[in-house]
């Protein structure tokens, strides 16, 4: 693809965050970030621009893009959860869901959807029921517990908890997200990025926590580009001023985003982030 081919163009005024979500985004289909991306990032960064990731990967996972953070090293990880320094490998802050909610939100999504099984992040690792059954699940060396729902939240004690999964052995991923969005979306957020449900508690999402985090340094959402591809996406999409959908992404996120790039395999958001470092005065 020949330079800007295949991008709708966006009026970007004095963009100061670059925001984007990684896997089916920014990184390859192999989960690497190409010579093209890292040279994009390292450009931005020059030029004055925060690259922030902004991710549905909890914070163990960061280890694997650090080389791509930039000097900044930050990323809000599990869907706005949590935000963490990739560089320090310090937890800065976390919004974990209310222990009350997360077990009321267990019932009724077993209630309504039987056979669901679900796993939980919290500071120091992860835990899931054995039902819980996914080959995208690593346990990179976190300490793991393998026990029902009740149990685990009894023993993590108090509200740690700050991203629960949940799996379904049959339904289609949409399916399951919508059904688990009326019967529990009282309880908590309930998004999607893969074939599992990620739940966060009330109010968090990439979106809240990315404008706060912004609004901390005086950053208005005018003032971000940012880049997604799955629902999980929807809210910092909806939020920023100026939003790309990459072509690999859902059909719902192309639908809502009027600014498209390039697949991610075809270094889509390189590709932008050029043309934004271009547009910079001086």
């Amino acid at each position: 693809m020949g330079e800007d081919e295949g991008v709708t163009h966006a009026r970007v005024v004095q963009p100061r965050i670059i925001a984007t979500d990684l896997d089916g985004t920014l990184l390859r289909s192999d989960g690497t970030v190409s010579e093209r991306t890292q040279a994009a990032l390292t450009q931005a960064e020059a030029a004055g621009l925060c690259i922030v990731f902004v991710t549905g990967r909890p914070p163990r996972w960061m280890a694997a893009v650090s080389a791509a953070i930039g000097p900044h090293g930050i990323a809000i990880c599990s869907n706005g959860a949590a935000v963490y320094d990739v560089r320090r490998k310090e937890l800065l802050a976390s919004s974990p869901l209310p222990q009350a909610d997360a077990l009321a939100l267990v019932r009724a999504l077993r209630a309504e959807l039987p056979g669901v099984g679900f796993a939980f992040e919290y500071p120091e690792g992860f835990a899931s029921e054995a039902r819980y059954d996914s080959p995208m699940w690593d346990d990179s060396g976190a300490p793991k517990l393998i026990a029902p729902a009740e149990e685990i939240l009894a023993s993590l004690g108090g509200d740690r908890v700050f991203k629960v999964l949940a799996r379904h052995p049959t339904l289609d991923p949409d399916e399951f997200m919508h059904r688990a969005r009326a019967a529990a979306g009282q309880y908590a957020e309930i998004t999607r990025s893969s074939p599992m449900l990620e739940i966060s508690a009330t109010g968090v999402s990439k979106a809240t926590t990315l404008a706060r985090w912004c609004a901390e340094r005086g950053v208005g959402a005018a003032e971000v580009v940012a880049f997604g591809d799955m629902p999980n996406d929807l809210p910092m999409l909806a939020w920023a001023g100026t939003a790309y959908a990459v072509a690999n992404a859902h059909p719902l996120v192309l639908a809502a985003t009027a600014n498209h790039t390039a697949d991610h395999d075809a270094d889509g958001v390189a590709e932008v982030i050029e043309q934004v470092v271009r547009a910079l005065p001086g």
